[in-house]
């Protein structure tokens, strides 16, 4: 018999490419991680590992068996979920990962709804970028993700998750309300010479946002540069740049400030993710529902424009 343990191990090469990656998410050694793979191959019989120099590659028998692995660990799961389903309340713990917009404007009422409705069901949130969660997830670190998608960036089709689409995001360009920037624009390359404050050029975020500055034919003077869009909130309000940020923080962050409706009305999408094998377990149930029933009673409506840029 196989060890489930090191077949997770063998999967998690397959998707990371290093054996200190493996190690870092799996908080082993990777001496360790490399004596598992070394025991692993000598319970096939089958070479699964070649050495390219200082890192490893996996063979064409090695590939074969971590897409059955992969169904074997997934199946489990499948397992575990019909013991638990109707069997009770719902407790337990639920790690899930999630970005700052989601945590800020949602999490706290689902939490609410969670602790009155399951006492007994435990909620973690660790905030993570939209790829380390994901990284996460296949790792088994997170049992639930948060994600978002931006126009024109789709999302990467991963086998053996299950997506749920939660919200449309409108998306909004804000302004100081009082002309600190420059007159009132028309058009969104009156900016061009603005500072900006923006996601990192190497997350959706950013790329999207540098994306729309571009097609409307100017490079954005970038002054600031940060995940946080509280960060990012307060300096526009203070006067010190323009930004784009989701209508989801729009009460009560965006306060006083204006928003601006961009050509083509683009919106980001908000979808929960879980491991498929894990789909219908209680406490996933329990937790999107509850996301669900939040975003209900937040009634995040169309915002309210200050002016709408012409295309």
């Amino acid at each position: 018999m196989l060890s489930l343990p090191r077949l997770r191990l063998l999967s998690e090469l397959s998707r990371r490419g290093t054996i200190a990656a493996v190690a870092g998410a799996l908080r082993y050694t990777p001496s360790a991680v490399s004596q598992q793979l070394a025991l692993l191959e000598r319970e096939t019989g089958v070479a699964l590992l070649e050495r390219t120099g200082r890192s490893v590659r996996l063979t064409s028998a090695a590939e074969r068996l971590v897409q059955r692995a992969d169904g074997a660990l997934a199946e489990l799961e499948r397992a575990e979920v019909e013991l638990v389903r109707g069997e009770g309340p719902v407790t337990g713990r639920l790690h899930a990962a999630s970005f700052q917009s989601v945590v800020l404007a949602l999490a706290p009422a689902a939490l609410d709804i969670l602790a009155r409705r399951h006492p007994d069901l435990e909620i973690e949130i660790t905030q993570r970028e939209h790829a380390r969660a994901y990284d996460g997830l296949l790792s088994h670190a997170f049992d639930l993700i948060l994600g978002e998608e931006y126009p024109g960036i789709p999302e990467q089709v991963r086998p053996g998750v299950d997506r749920s689409d939660l919200l449309s995001d409108p998306l909004c360009l804000v302004l100081p309300p009082d002309g600190s920037l420059g007159r009132r624009p028309r058009r969104l390359t009156d900016l061009a010479d603005v500072p900006w404050v923006l996601d990192p050029e190497d997350t959706a975020t950013g790329r999207w946002a540098r994306g729309v500055c571009r097609r409307a034919g100017f490079e954005p003077r970038v002054r600031f540069e940060s995940p946080d869009l509280l960060l990012h909130a307060h300096l526009v309000r203070t006067g010190h740049a323009a930004a784009f940020i989701p209508a989801l923080l729009a009460t009560p962050h965006l306060d006083g400030l204006s928003l601006v409706g961009l050509p083509g009305d683009p919106h980001r999408v908000l979808y929960t993710a879980v491991r498929a094998g894990r789909s219908e377990h209680p406490a996933v149930a329990a937790f999107r529902a509850a996301l669900g029933e939040a975003l209900e009673a937040a009634h995040p409506g169309p915002p309210a424009w200050t002016v709408r840029f012409e295309a």
